[in-house]
C-alpha cells in the first residue's frame, strides 16, 4: 500500500468485507422477501444506519474520503458493528487516504532496543520476554524467551519473524497447537499495522514475500480481518518440554512508538510451569570449572535426540 488509489481501494474492499458478514436480522432490520442478491447488507441499508444518504456513503465506500467527519465514520462504524480495532483501522485508513500527500518509499531505519528494555528483560530469568514490533519482528528477548521460541530463532534470517515462521516453516504446525487461531492473529495484526502506517517499507516487503510463497497467507488477507489483543493464552508444543499452555501479556513501550513487551507466564504448580522452570534451568549462566555454558540456541531440539523421561515427551 503506497499510492492513494490502493488506499482508496483498501477502504473499499475493508467496508465491503465488513457490510457482507452482517445480516439485516443483526442489523435490526426486517428484511423482506428471501431473494438478496447481495451477501450480507445492501449500501442502502448501512446508509440508513449510519443516518447518511445513499449517495454519500456509496461515496465512503468507493475510497472518496476527502473531507468525512468522525461522526460520520463513528456512524458507518455503528452500522457496521466495528470493534474497536476495525474501527481504528476505518480511521486510520482514511486518515491515510485523506493525504495529499504523495506515497513514499520510507528509508530502512534502525530498530533498536533501548539497553535499559534488555536489562529489564534478562532480569527476568524465570519469564519469557520479548520485545515484538508491528510486523511481528522479534526485536530483542531474554534467555527464556529465546529457549522457548528456539524453532523460530533457528531461522537464520534476522531479526526472526513470527509471521514468516507461521506461514514458510513447516515446524510451526507443530510448535503452534492451534496453528490456524495464531495464523489469523498475526495477519489481522499486521492488517491493523499496514492501517497504522501504509507507507512501511518493510511490512510491505512482508506482506508481499508471505503472499507470494503462501495459499493460506493469502486467503487470511484477502479477508480483511483486523485484531488487536493485549492479553490471551497460547498453547505451544516445545521440541524439547513438551506441551506448555502459557497466558500471556503485551504491552506497548510508550517511548519507542511500535515496540511491545510480550510476557508470558504459566499457572503455579502447573505441568507448563514445571515444563517453564526445566527450561529456565538451562537458560541460568552457572558454569562449573571445566565447562561451558549452554546458551539457548544451542538447546538440541531434535526429537530423536530427546530424553524420554523430560517432561510432556513420551
Amino acid at each position: 500500500m503506497a499510492t492513494n488509489q490502493e488506499l482508496r481501494a483498501e477502504i473499499r474492499e475493508f467496508l465491503v468485507s465488513r457490510r457482507a458478514r452482517i445480516t439485516p436480522e443483526q442489523a435490526g432490520l426486517r428484511a423482506f422477501g428471501t431473494s438478496r442478491r447481495v451477501k450480507g447488507l445492501r449500501r442502502e441499508e448501512v446508509a440508513t444506519l449510519a443516518g447518511v444518504s445513499a449517495e454519500y456513503y456509496i461515496r465512503v465506500e468507493r475510497g472518496n474520503v476527502t473531507g468525512v467527519s468522525e461522526s460520520v465514520l463513528d456512524g458507518i462504524a455503528h452500522a457496521l458493528q466495528l470493534d474497536e480495532a476495525e474501527r481504528a483501522h476505518l480511521r486510520n485508513l482514511v486518515r491515510a487516504a485523506g493525504s495529499i500527500r504523495p506515497a513514499p518509499r520510507r528509508p530502512a531505519t534502525a530498530r533498536r532496543v533501548r539497553p535499559t528494555v534488555q536489562r529489564i528483560l534478562d532480569s527476568m530469568v524465570l519469564t519469557p520476554a520479548l520485545i515484538v514490533d508491528s510486523r511481528l519482528d522479534i526485536l530483542a528477548s531474554n534467555k527464556l524467551g529465546e529457549a522457548l521460541y528456539a524453532p523460530i530463532f533457528a531461522d537464520p534470517v534476522r531479526p526472526p519473524n513470527q509471521a514468516r515462521f507461521l506461514f514458510l516453516d513447516p515446524r510451526a504446525a507443530d510448535f503452534w497447537l492451534d496453528w490456524a487461531t495464531n495464523a489469523d492473529d498475526a495477519v489481522a495484526l499486521l492488517r491493523a499495522s499496514a492501517g497504522r502506517d501504509p507507507y512501511d517499507r518493510r511490512l510491505t516487503d512482508l506482506v508481499g514475500e508471505l503472499a507470494t510463497r503462501s495459499e493460506d497467507f493469502r486467503t487470511r488477507w484477502a479477508s480483511h480481518d483486523v485484531r488487536s489483543y493485549v492479553t490471551g493464552s497460547k498453547r505451544i508444543h516445545h521440541p524439547v518440554v513438551g506441551d506448555l499452555e502459557l497466558p500471556f501479556e503485551t504491552s506497548a513501550l510508550g517511548t519507542d512508538p511500535g515496540q511491545h513487551l510480550l510476557l508470558y507466564t504459566a499457572e503455579p504448580d502447573s505441568r507448563s510451569h514445571e515444563a517453564l522452570e526445566i527450561l529456565a534451568s538451562w537458560t541460568i549462566p552457572v558454569q562449573q570449572p571445566g565447562t561451558t555454558v549452554t546458551e539457548p540456541s544451542q538447546i538440541n531440539t531434535d526429537p530423536s535426540q530427546i530424553n524420554s523421561d523430560t517432561p510432556g515427551q513420551g
